[in-house]
């Protein structure tokens, strides 16, 4: 494998840190690792295919919610064959970059992927669950709900969404109804809607909220190697004091950022 293109912040930044110089093309939104030089070919929903095609990669890695079908299917028929993750889970982000970076790019397995695996396995969550609820965009309110990367580490953290059983991934929810169900803690990440502390906190009144950082919160590659740690202490900023939820009788019982926007299939090149 000499010439990778790479249509996912996450992906691209294990590719980078893994094997500097493998990266030839990634999209305007991959921002890490900082000093990345390679060819801008767009957006993760609107790529420009002929400029990928112009690269000639030997790969293109892709995720099903980044990115759109069409755009997918438009490289393969130009020849490209084109590596698609799903990713629901912690455990599935984990073998799935395994899979990408030995089977797909011919890499040797890296020592972050080993720190990562080390660092969430010594995670042990509060005996009481605090149940969180975790907006991803405004205007409208769109929460994290089932099956969802984040929520399983919000979950791991012991901040499960409150949503985590909704039929939807990312249901939109009034915010009469989010504030109507006494969440213990709103977690508001910064991407992909850039949460401040002057927007978003302010629809919540006397609810404790949490800014979290979204690359750790999101992004499967390199950030999880620090990220138990960093959310968890982002996180803690602001929880509640113990047994604080048991002075509200409503309280009671338990319960990632990016919309859906593709599909495709898990870890398979075509």
């Amino acid at each position: 494998m000499r010439r990778v293109v790479s249509l996912v912040p996450s992906l691209t930044e294990a590719v980078a840190v893994t094997a500097p110089g493998l990266l030839v093309g990634a999209t305007d939104w991959c921002t890490h690792p900082a000093d990345l030089r390679v060819t801008r070919i767009g957006g993760t929903k609107n790529p420009d295919v002929p400029a990928i095609v112009a690269l000639a990669p030997d790969l293109v890695l892709a995720n099903e919610e980044e990115n759109r079908l069409p755009d997918l299917d438009a490289l393969r028929a130009a020849g490209l064959p084109v590596w698609v993750t799903g990713i629901r889970t912690l455990d599935q982000a984990l073998a799935s970059l395994d899979r990408m970076l030995g089977l797909a790019c011919g890499l040797p397995r890296p020592a972050w992927l080993d720190e990562a695996e080390a660092a969430w396995a010594g995670v042990r969550p509060p005996a009481r669950p605090l149940r969180a609820v975790v907006p991803v965009w405004r205007r409208p309110w769109m929460v994290l709900g089932r099956d969802t990367f984040a929520g399983d580490l919000l979950r791991r953290l012991g901040t499960p969404p409150l949503h985590a059983d909704h039929a939807e991934r990312y249901p939109a929810v009034p915010i009469s109804e989010l504030n109507a169900a006494h969440p213990d803690l709103v977690v508001l990440p910064d991407e992909p809607y850039r949460f401040t502390a002057e927007d978003g906190p302010e629809a919540f009144p006397g609810v404790p909220a949490a800014l979290v950082d979204g690359r750790h919160l999101t992004w499967y590659g390199p950030s999880l190697a620090e990220a138990p740690a960093l959310l968890a202490a982002q996180l803690a900023a602001r929880l509640p004091a113990a047994g604080a939820g048991d002075r509200n009788p409503d309280r009671g019982g338990s319960g990632d950022g990016n919309p859906d926007g593709g599909r495709g299939r898990d870890d398979t090149p075509a």
